[in-house]
């Protein structure tokens, strides 16, 4: 009765309107598992690739039609008759399909369409939970949400630098008091931004999406919206960054340019630093603000000295992580393990191709002391496989946006109903409290 009967993709939207593959899985025994692709904004360039349909005259050209097709008429007929709880047998054909380094033949989203409703459909013919088929009964984790509410860079359109800030809650003792208090910050972070009349209007991850005078005003916003919620900076939340530094960096004057506010009383002034230089600059910035936890992204995808050289200095109170370096893929983390690039990954599974290999990164990291974060993208869908996901290998912290947007919250509230059904859920800061 665990046998795959019909796979069926058709194009959806994603949360900017844009179209992306849903995969349907059909099992013997009537069960179906769905899986819904997101699709990221910013992206690294070693990432797997999307396939899109190029029609100017259908969605400005961002149509999925030739991935569904490649599902419905391509991956339909390998899977049929396969047993669904086969899951790398299953992805080790999917990637054998396409055939090439960067998935661009059958398309990275018909792919991890096809291998995540797989899943989902296994998970659904045992009666269980997508974490508990994954993870087994021990799964237990619930993870740290690094919230952004604050939102620059590619994912909003206003002056700040820096693509997300985030509120870290790292001193409670349970996902849904973390979360709350996270919300009840968010609103007295709005209070804030209407004080000084700035904007709250949401970018592309549902944080506010402000112009302010610099980087440094929104990091002291977000230290005094804590405050005025009544809860302490620092012991109870942390600070998170995600620099998405790629953006950041002028390739022909091999310069990284941003706005910077040196010290306290200094006016904010245009800058070109060198890697040298911005490394400086982040240790300063973590000085000045302590709370800081996190800083993910700090250089370009190709800067693998100035990630080591910042993990060095830092990396011993602040947590680096590896998004466009790495792109989730066991190469490339690889590479940075033993180059000491960072301490921590970003695991985005539609950077690497399909649910196994996914796993496989995560395991890598995790026997390497790494922290793992597992990850949404800016144009993301009601699909809450990650937080399942997260749960299932105890990663520790989960990244979905902020605490508006029914996509983002979809994933909030899946973790709510998994914690409400664990009888002894654990919620364990991978941060020191006070430290």
């Amino acid at each position: 009765m665990s046998e795959i009967v019909e796979v069926l993709g058709r194009e959806v939207l994603d949360s900017r309107g844009e179209p992306t593959v849903e995969v349907e899985v059909y099992l013997a025994s009537g069960v179906m598992g769905r899986a819904v692709v997101p699709s990221g904004k910013t992206t690294g360039r070693r990432e797997v690739r999307e396939l899109r349909d190029g029609d100017p005259a259908r969605f400005r050209g961002r149509g999925v039609l030739n991935a569904v097709r490649n599902v419905n008429e391509r991956i339909a007929p390998e899977l049929i008759g396969l047993d669904v709880r086969d899951q790398r047998a299953i992805d080790r054909i999917l990637t054998n399909l396409d055939g090439s380094e960067m998935r661009e033949t059958i398309g990275g989203n018909a792919l991890l369409g096809a291998s995540l409703a797989v899943a989902h459909a296994a998970a659904e013919s045992q009666g269980i939970g997508l974490f508990e088929y994954l993870g087994g009964k021990l799964a237990r984790r619930l993870p740290v949400p690094l919230v952004n509410v604050i939102n620059g860079g590619g994912h909003a359109a206003n002056n700040l630098d820096f693509q997300e800030f985030m509120l870290v809650p790292t001193g409670f003792d349970a996902f849904s008091e973390a979360l709350r208090a996270t919300c009840e910050v968010f609103g007295r972070l709005r209070e804030k931004l209407q004080e000084l009349g700035a904007s709250t209007a949401y970018g592309d991850e549902g944080g506010f999406a402000p112009s302010l005078a610099c980087n440094e005003q929104a990091l002291e916003l977000l230290q005094e919206a804590i405050r005025k919620a009544g809860y302490e900076v620092h012991n109870h939340f942390g600070l998170g960054l995600d620099i998405a530094a790629n953006h950041l960096f002028d390739r022909r004057s091999e310069r990284y340019r941003l706005r910077i506010q040196s010290d306290r009383d200094a006016a904010p002034s245009a800058v070109e630093l060198t890697t040298a230089e911005l490394v400086k600059y982040y240790e300063g910035l973590v000085t000045r603000f302590p709370s800081i936890v996190s800083i993910e992204d700090p250089f370009h995808e190709d800067d693998w000295d100035g990630f080591s050289a910042l993990t060095a200095a830092v990396g011993h109170r602040v947590q680096i992580v590896g998004d466009d370096l790495f792109v989730s893929q066991t190469r490339y983390l690889e590479r940075g393990i033993k180059a000491h690039s960072a301490n921590a990954i970003l695991v985005k599974p539609n950077q690497v191709g399909t649910l196994s290999e996914t796993l496989d990164t995560i395991a890598m990291a995790q026997r390497a002391g790494m922290g793992t974060i597992i990850s949404h993208r800016s144009g993301d869908t009601e699909d809450t496989t990650i937080a399942d996901l997260a749960v299932a290998v105890g990663a520790g912290q989960i990244k979905t946006g902020s605490v508006t947007r029914s996509e983002r919250c979809a994933k909030y509230n899946r973790l709510l109903r998994i914690e409400s059904q664990l009888v002894d859920p654990v919620y364990q800061p991978p941060f020191a409290r006070g430290s």
